[in-house]
C-alpha cells in the first residue's frame, strides 16, 4: 500500500480556486504548476486541475462567482505558498513569471520580503491571486 491510498489524516486533499477567466488562469497557473512538478489531472468545460502526490489544485470558472477579481487583503485566502526548490530555481521562476501572466509583489525587498531567514518570491496573477515561492536550503528555510 502506498501513502496515496491511505493519506495521513489532516493532509491537504485539494484546493479549489474560482477564477474569472479560466483560459487566462490556465496559462499562468498551468505554467507555474508545471514548473513546480504538478501534472495535469482533470479537465472539463469550466475547470482544470493539476496533481502533485495525493493533493490536487483546481481552477474553476464558476457561474456563481460574486466578483471578477480576488482581493487577497479581504477575509479569506491571502496566498498559496509552494516549496520551489533551491534559491536559483526561485530566482529563475520569478524572472520568467512576468512573461507568463504573473507580476512581482514586494520586488523592492526580493528575495527577503518575508524576513531575513526566508528566501522567497511573491507573485500575483491578473485576477489578484498571490503565490509565494519558498526556497529550500540554508538561509532559505522559513
Amino acid at each position: 500500500m502506498t501513502g496515496e491510498e491511505h493519506p495521513r489524516p489532516g493532509t491537504l486533499h485539494h484546493v479549489e480556486v474560482w477564477v474569472p477567466d479560466l483560459r487566462r488562469a490556465g496559462r499562468s497557473w498551468g505554467w507555474l504548476l508545471g514548473e513546480l512538478g504538478w501534472t495535469p489531472y482533470q479537465r472539463w468545460a469550466a475547470g482544470r486541475s493539476w496533481r502533485l502526490g495525493g493533493t490536487y489544485l483546481v481552477l474553476e470558472e464558476s457561474s456563481a462567482l460574486s466578483s471578477r477579481r480576488h482581493d487577497r487583503l479581504a477575509p479569506g485566502l491571502n496566498h498559496l505558498a509552494f516549496h520551489a526548490g533551491p534559491a536559483a530555481t526561485v530566482d529563475r521562476l520569478v524572472a520568467e513569471a512576468p512573461a507568463r501572466g504573473w507580476s512581482p509583489l514586494f520586488a523592492d525587498r526580493y528575495p527577503y520580503a518575508g524576513g531575513p531567514e526566508t528566501y522567497a518570491g511573491y507573485l500575483t496573477d491578473e485576477a489578484g491571486f498571490e503565490v509565494e515561492l519558498c526556497a529550500s536550503g540554508s538561509a532559505a528555510a522559513g
